[in-house]
């Protein structure tokens, strides 16, 4: 049996442990979307990680869904993503980036001339975005066209060379969460009748292509892809989860990529399922639905000890203890998350939490 401290190899590369940092979005980038030398110090703090899954990361302008989020699209964002992953691979760390399209999770005031979002169909999602001037109503998106399709897949693959450029160890396609990827996959996003919308096969098309585009240009052993079937995030719905993510994970199986990592939001019984039909290495993302919240150490225990994951990723917890390894390992005790400062300001509640050491 695997514990979380045992060294497992996931694609090209080789963990020293299974326990994972998941993707935190931290609003902390400029207005331009360039990281800053804080966020290099975040992440280099958690290098202890068996791996750490970055923030989500926008492939375009369009992409972009909230505020103060980073991009991989220009020069200077590249540029100042490649001294964080100097940073977490000084400490022994590897870091892979979490490539994130928003799709309808967006607002014209996001972009330079204004546009609309862009998603599978022209269904809004009845929520908002928090901006500088308050809460906004997401709009009505425009419908994709298939020139738009092609450019998206584009923008991913094209994201995805920038990741590499950057020195990440690999590239993560966030399918989940209510954002572009999902929104293909969901009943009430995809109402399309052409070649991605319909039946399972069309609505998983789009999908699987991005996530070959992005295999393509960075190899199949360096991508990843976050699913989160069943979620109702963003106000999606998914009325028979099972009957598109089987299809799904066997059309990806066949790309030989690197690892699914699994948002747990539906039952314990889903994952399972999804666990027998995945030949690969899965990441579980516990749900504060199957423990309390955050997710605990010992939910991540549990998952490895049931063997239906080989490696388990925890969110708020990496947040608040940046030795997080360690203080497993001890038993704790653990730093408490503080939910204020999750999202947007300065290095409060960003690199000001103590190790076990600092702390004595």
């Amino acid at each position: 049996m695997s514990t979380l401290f045992d060294p497992v190899t996931v694609g090209a590369l080789q963990l020293p442990s299974r326990l994972v940092m998941a993707p935190m979005t931290r609003n902390r980038a400029t207005l331009e979307g360039v990281v800053t030398p804080t966020t290099a110090e975040y992440y280099a703090q958690r290098a202890s990680a068996g791996l750490i899954v970055s923030e989500s990361i926008q492939p375009s302008v369009l992409g972009q869904g909230y505020i103060l989020t980073p991009g991989l699209h220009s020069a200077e964002q590249v540029a100042a993503w490649r001294t964080v992953t100097e940073a977490v691979h000084a400490k022994g760390g590897r870091i892979v980036a979490q490539l994130t399209h928003c799709g309808r999770i967006g607002h014209p005031s996001l972009y330079p001339d204004g546009e609309l979002p862009i998603a599978p169909s022209p269904v809004a999602s009845g929520e908002q975005m928090i901006s500088f001037q308050g809460p906004l109503d997401h709009p009505t998106p425009r419908e994709m066209t298939a020139e738009d399709i092609r450019t998206v897949i584009e923008e991913f693959a094209q994201s995805a060379r920038n990741a590499i450029e950057a020195g990440f160890d690999g590239v993560e396609v966030h399918g989940g969460n209510g954002f572009l990827v999902h929104q293909f996959l969901a009943d009430n996003t995809n109402l399309r009748t052409d070649e991605y919308g319909g039946s399972v096969a069309n609505r998983i098309r789009f999908v699987v292509e991005v996530v070959r585009a992005v295999a393509d240009v960075v190899g199949a052993d360096r991508v990843g892809i976050r699913v989160s079937p069943g979620s109702p995030y963003n106000s999606m719905v998914e009325s028979d989860p099972l009957s598109v993510y089987t299809p799904l994970l066997n059309e990806l199986a066949g790309l030989g990529i690197a690892y699914v990592h699994v948002i747990e939001m539906g039952t314990r019984d889903l994952t399972k399922q999804l666990r027998a039909v995945w030949p690969g290495t899965l990441i579980l993302n516990p749900h504060e639905t199957m423990a309390v919240y955050p997710a605990t150490a010992e939910a991540a225990e549990q998952a490895m000890e049931a063997g239906i994951a080989d490696a388990v990723s925890l969110a708020a917890l990496w947040l608040a203890n940046p030795d997080l390894d360690a203080r497993i390992k001890a038993g704790g005790p653990f730093n408490t998350p503080d939910q204020a400062t999750f999202y947007g300001g300065d290095h409060v509640g960003y690199t000001d939490y103590p190790t076990l050491e600092n702390a004595k």
